[in-house]
């Protein structure tokens, strides 16, 4: 039996899950635009190992969204993590966040799955999953044009999720785009794949392990009257 603890904070949804053997227990999430995940993450962690009935020492393993995401969500996250696989001497697993988006969306045969990320301007982070979600397409930071992704709407059913999606729905026009915009990374979607490497053993190095945030964080500045 194994108990994971798996944490989502590469945007604006602070969520955490425990699962034991793959299979969620609880779930705590809060989806707010001021990014609260310094102040509830922690609260979140306690009163999700209360509603389970465990004790921290319970704990078999920490899995984090890798990221991309938000640069200073990403850092609260896989600060947590690794505090927490340090005090408690577990190891330290690691999901890419875009993969647990794509198991939010059941897919028919022949459908490809593309979640996207909001990042600047005109520009998101994607993968591509095939119906198997299996990665077909590695991720990337990419401006959206209308050529974007057109080489997958020629076989099928293209489905387009996350809140990157609002971007393209006026630029890619083909019929089989379809548009999800509700698909927001969280911990529930982790308990399966984090429980997979689980099994694997396919762990992190916890001393040096850094999010993935894909491009450098840019500070913005202040405007000059």
């Amino acid at each position: 039996m194994a108990i994971l603890l798996n944490l989502e904070t590469a945007t604006t949804n602070c969520s955490v899950s425990i699962a034991k053997d793959g299979e969620l227990i609880v779930l705590k999430e809060h989806d707010s635009s001021n990014y609260s995940h310094a102040e509830q993450l922690h609260i979140f962690i306690e009163e999700a190992l209360q509603e389970a009935s465990l004790s921290s020492k319970d704990i078999d393993a920490i899995a984090v969204s890798k990221g991309p995401g938000s640069y200073t969500g990403l850092r609260i996250g896989v600060s947590a993590a690794k505090g927490l696989c340090f005090s408690l001497d577990v190891p330290l697993i690691s999901i890419a966040t875009l993969e647990s988006m794509a198991h939010q969306v059941v897919l028919e045969e022949n459908t490809v799955i593309i979640p996207v990320l909001d990042a600047r301007r005109m520009e998101v982070y994607s993968t591509v999953f095939n119906a198997s979600y299996s990665e077909i397409r590695e991720t990337r930071a990419e401006i959206i044009d209308e050529n974007s992704f057109s080489k997958y709407v020629e076989n099928g059913k293209v489905i387009i999720a996350g809140n990157g999606a609002e971007k393209c729905k006026d630029i890619l026009t083909h019929l089989n785009f379809e548009f999800n915009t509700s698909v927001v990374p969280s911990a529930k979607e982790m308990a399966k794949l984090s429980y997979q490497k689980y099994q694997n053993k396919d762990f992190e190095d916890v001393a040096y392990f850094e999010p993935y945030y894909l491009k450098d964080f840019v500070m913005q500045q202040k405007k000059v009257k």
